[in-house]
């Protein structure tokens, strides 16, 4: 008599994605905010009217987001202003590992090129699509950076008449350009190291490489390089 076996099946929980909330429009964030947590791996775990405060708070926060949605537009600390372009930078500085992600109503390239030179690992605006928002924000989670067309065209049209920067690529060794080129087509580390047949832990030393030789805060910064020297075609 055979016994009957019982097949069991894994289920695969995914990854919660936490995010920050810096939005002084109380109904605009508490609409992002429930419209994120609908999704199963979204989860909204910091919230501030202002940015001037956030670096503080933060320190006392567990979990720390994982992502910060962060409008450029914040209200001022007194009579000293507090953009979210002074937050990027602070965030950046204090809190490397945070991704940001500018969502805003400005389109000015300047501020796009700006921001993304200064940390932001991407930038939206708010009559974006919320599919999209959800994109961008897995994007920068998973690969590091979100470049659509709106900010390549911006960081174009910031280089164009720009002189040639000090540093050149020829400091890069071949495997760098190709985990570079790679990066700059979002493909995650497991992806590089499937396409160069290399182990996912030597991406990761190539990345660290190529953001100490460029200069780049993160994937975003090495993308904005990537561009500068002309190494990959913009599409």
């Amino acid at each position: 008599r055979k016994k009957s076996e019982k097949k069991q099946v894994a289920i695969i929980m995914p990854t919660t994605i936490h995010i920050g909330l810096v939005e002084d429009q109380h109904l605009f964030r508490q609409s992002l905010r429930s419209n994120l947590e609908t999704t199963e791996d979204l989860r909204v775990v910091f919230e501030s009217a202002d940015g001037y405060s956030v670096i503080s708070r933060l320190r006392e926060q567990s979990p720390l987001p994982d992502v910060m949605l962060v409008d450029l537009s914040l209200p001022p600390n007194g009579h000293q202003e507090y953009s979210g372009l002074d937050l990027t930078r602070d965030l950046s500085r204090e809190f490397p590992k945070v991704a940001i992600l500018i969502l805003t109503i400005h389109q000015d390239p300047y501020f796009i090129s700006k921001l993304i030179e200064t940390g932001a690992s991407g930038y939206l605006v708010k009559d974006t699509s919320l599919s999209e928002v959800y994109e961008a924000i897995r994007s920068v989670h998973h690969n590091g950076s979100y470049i659509n067309q709106q900010s390549l065209q911006a960081i174009q049209g910031r280089l164009q008449g720009r002189t040639r920067p000090k540093h050149t690529s020829e400091a890069l060794s071949k495997r760098e350009l190709d985990v570079l080129r790679l990066i700059c087509q979002q493909l995650t580390t497991e992806e590089i190291a499937e396409k160069l047949f290399i182990s996912p832990k030597t991406v990761d030393g190539h990345r660290s490489n190529l953001m100490q030789k460029t200069g780049s805060r993160n994937v975003t910064g090495l993308v904005l390089y990537a561009i500068k020297k002309k190494l990959v075609e913009l599409v």
